[in-house]
C-alpha cells in the first residue's frame, strides 16, 4: 500500500467510480483501512460553520 495508490482509490471512491471493497483492493489495502485513511484526509469545518 502506498500513498499514492491509496489517494488514488480514494479519490474513484469519492467520484462513486468504485465501492469501497474495488478502492480498497485498487490501493492494496482493507476496507478498514481505507475508511481511517478517508477520515485522515476528510476536509474539516471552517471555524462557525457548526
Amino acid at each position: 500500500m502506498t500513498s499514492k495508490s491509496v489517494s488514488t482509490a480514494l479519490t474513484l471512491y469519492r467520484s462513486r467510480t468504485l465501492t469501497l471493497e474495488q478502492a480498497a483492493t485498487v490501493g492494496g489495502c482493507s476496507t478498514a483501512q481505507l475508511e481511517e485513511s478517508a477520515r485522515a484526509f476528510a476536509p474539516t469545518p471552517a471555524a462557525g460553520d457548526d
